[in-house]
Parts: C-alpha cells; sequence; structure tokens
C-alpha cells in the first residue's frame, strides 16, 4: 500500500461543465465533462507545491476505463462507477442526469472511483489508469490497442458455463449467494431510506405553516404579537434547513449504491471462475475421449457406440498403417492435452489465489466503509432531532415571554 499511486498522487474530480457537441452518427448531444486534476506529492521544503495538471474526461471515457480494467484484472473486485441515472430517489429529487444536484453528486463518486483504483495495490500500477489521468489525447486509442475487447467473455458463454460446470468451488458459489443478498438488502434500505426522506420533507415543511399561522396571529395580537412572531421565525428557519438536510441524506444514500454497485462486480469475479472451471472440465472430458479413441484403436475394441465403429462395420477396417497414422496424431494430441489441461490447472490455482486475496481485501474494506456510513447516518439523524429539540424549546421561551 505504501507504493500505491494514491500516496504518491492527490487526484480530483474539481468541477463538471455541461458542453454540446456531436457524436460518432454525427448527432448533436449535450454531455457532460469532468476536469480531473492531479499534483504530485513530493517532499519539498514547505512553500513549494508541484504544478497541477488537468484535462477534461467525459463519462463515458469513465466507463470505457473501467471496462478495460474489468477484463484485464478479471481476479480483481474492480471498484463500481457512480450511477449514469439517479436511481432509487425520493419523488421530490429529479432524476434527470442533467440536474446540477445530480452532476455534483456524481462528480463526486466519479472522484471517489479514481481514489479507489489509485488506491488498489494492484490497479494502481496500470498503464492506461495512468495514462487516463495524464493524457488527454489519444487515451481512447491507446486502449483499443490493448486489444481488451478481445479477452471479454460474452454472455452467452458465462450463462452457458454457470449452469453446465460440474465442480463448483464452494466458496465462489456462497460469494455468488452472498453478493446477491447484499444487493437485496441494500436495494430494501435504499428503497426504506427514500420513503423516509419523503417524509421527513413534509414534516419540515409543515413547520413552515406554523410559523405563516403565527405570523398572520401576531398582526391582530397587542401583547403577544412579539412572542408570536419569534417563534414563527423560528419555524420557518427550521422549515428552510430541510433542504441541506436532504442534500446529506443523498450523499448517505450514494455510499450505500457504491456497495449495490459493488455486488456486481463481485459477481463477475465469481462468473469469471466457473468460465475458467468449465474450460478446465471440458479439457479434461476432451483428454479422457481423446486417450479412449488411442486405446480402443490400438487394440481394436470399442468400448462405446460411435459412428465411427459402424462406418468400419459397414465399410470394412482400416488398414494397419491407417490405424498407426491416426494413434500417432491422436497421441500428439494428447501429449497437447495433457500440457494444456495442466497449464489451465495452474492457471486456476493462480485465479483463485489472487482473487481471494482481493476478495479478503474488499471484505475488510466493505466492513469499515459500511460501519462509517451507518455511524455517520445516526449522528445526522440525532443532529436532526437535537435540532427539532432546540427549535420547540425556542419557541416555548418566546410563548413563555407573551
Amino acid at each position: 500500500m505504501e507504493d500505491c499511486l494514491a500516496k504518491k498522487m492527490e487526484i480530483t474530480v474539481s468541477e463538471a461543465e455541461k458542453r454540446t457537441g456531436r457524436n460518432a452518427m454525427n448527432i448533436q448531444e449535450t454531455y457532460t465533462a469532468y476536469l480531473i486534476e492531479t499534483r504530485a506529492v513530493e517532499s519539498q521544503s514547505e512553500g513549494q507545491c508541484a504544478p497541477v495538471e488537468s484535462l477534461w474526461r467525459r463519462y463515458s471515457e469513465f466507463e470505457l476505463l473501467r471496462n478495460y480494467l474489468s477484463v484485464t484484472y478479471p481476479h480483481i473486485v474492480v471498484p463500481p462507477l457512480p450511477e449514469k441515472r439517479a436511481d432509487f430517489v425520493w419523488h421530490k429529487l429529479s432524476a434527470d442526469n442533467m440536474d446540477p444536484d445530480f452532476v455534483e453528486r456524481r462528480r463526486i463518486g466519479l472522484e471517489n472511483f479514481l481514489l479507489r483504483v489509485a488506491s488498489h495495490p494492484v490497479l494502481c500500477q496500470d498503464k492506461i489508469f495512468y495514462a487516463f489521468l495524464m493524457q488527454e489525447g489519444g487515451w481512447k486509442e491507446m486502449v483499443n490497442e490493448t486489444g481488451f475487447h478481445l479477452k471479454a467473455d460474452s454472455r452467452l458463454k458465462a450463462l452457458n458455463a454457470t449452469f453446465r460446470v460440474k465442480n463448483p468451488d464452494k466458496r465462489f458459489t456462497e460469494l455468488k449467494h452472498y453478493s446477491d443478498e447484499l444487493q437485496s438488502v441494500i436495494s430494501h434500505l435504499l428503497r426504506v431510506r427514500a420513503r423516509v426522506a419523503d417524509r421527513l420533507y413534509g414534516v419540515y415543511k409543515v413547520h413552515g405553516n406554523y410559523g405563516r399561522v403565527f405570523s398572520e396571529w401576531s398582526a391582530i395580537e397587542k401583547e403577544m404579537g412579539d412572542g408570536l412572531q419569534s417563534a414563527g421565525h423560528h419555524m420557518d428557519v427550521y422549515a428552510a434547513s430541510i433542504d441541506d438536510i436532504l442534500e446529506e441524506e443523498e450523499h448517505y444514500a450514494d455510499q450505500l449504491k457504491e456497495y449495490l454497485f459493488y455486488a456486481e462486480a463481485l459477481r463477475a469475479v465469481c462468473r469469471k471462475h466457473e468460465l475458467m472451471q468449465y474450460d478446465l472440465e471440458m479439457a479434461a472430458q476432451d483428454l479422457t475421449s481423446k486417450k479412449q479413441q488411442c486405446e480402443e484403436l490400438a487394440t481394436g475394441t470399442v468400448r462405446t457406440f460411435s459412428l465411427k465403429g459402424m462406418t468400419s462395420k459397414l465399410f470394412g477396417q482400416e488398414t494397419p498403417e491407417q490405424r498407426e497414422a491416426k494413434i500417432k496424431v491422436l497421441e500428439e494430441q494428447i501429449q497437447e492435452g495433457e500440457e494444456q489441461l495442466k497449464s489451465k490447472n495452474l492457471e486456476g490455482r493462480d485465479f483463485v489465489k489472487s482473487a481471494w486475496a482481493d476478495i479478503e481485501r474488499f471484505k475488510e474494506q466493505k466492513n469499515h466503509d459500511l460501519k462509517e456510513a451507518l455511524i455517520s447516518y445516526a449522528v445526522m439523524q440525532i443532529s436532526m432531532c437535537k435540532k427539532g429539540i432546540q427549535v420547540w424549546t425556542n419557541a416555548k421561551e418566546c410563548f413563555s415571554k407573551m
């Protein structure tokens, strides 16, 4: 961790800017660009700072970077991006991806994504990631030249492996189930939070009605007027404070959403392991089949029904020369298959070792982050309740002076 990029470089996504341009289809579109600023952390004397490097990136470029990392490092739980369009929001908030408040929250999420990658012991060393931070022109071409698209596994192939693998690793099966349950629990939690936020908004805004009524009442009272007016002012301030509170609420929701999306990153690692296990089993099955064919040719006995066996009976047996030639080809294929199987076994063991080390790192991070988020949310709720008590305490004092 001492060598990670986050220790050597300050990384911020400092601002977002709405732009208009033409896409690859020459159709005009409106999009948001984000300014990434980096500064080297150097051991210099006080008063001296390294220069700030900056460049602009679109959300689609962040997506390309993450896709590249996911394909290139399949054994790693790659940090997720913030959502492209708002989800799990209470109905008073806009779900428009151009809404300034949503863009601001996404800016914070993109910065968090970069810091997550820069803090990862493996991902932080990737040259494409470093170029994403430092090289604006030609970066997309550099990514495409890696050929990472060709390494990507198709969804159909992954689905096939899920249902056809015979000996799945119990640890990865349990992890897959856990990721599904984690996603389900956080989804429910976000829905509950949205409903709570909606009701909270209503309660605060109703206090604004108290303020209006007290103010109107004060106009017709001589001795009680000042007290009613002051109490109404406290109610108005309380009602107006809900906007800042709900902004904090949304930041808390974004912390939960990160782990909602992390669940899919966990499943991606499990799917890759299933694919590797499926390939290994298919290679072992193919090798067993070739060994059996070779044995049958060598002994002249056929253990199982085959089209070749029927053909031999109908059209006569092969000559010794033909059989020897086939045996030689099969022996070469068997040798190649054994080497391939050995290689796949070794690759599978390395994948499991690396993946499980990263999963343990992720679990530690997750436990720490969610604990902090829940504590912060509890503190926020306590603070809100204290504000409510203070408002009514102030109102009581105003009433007492009437």
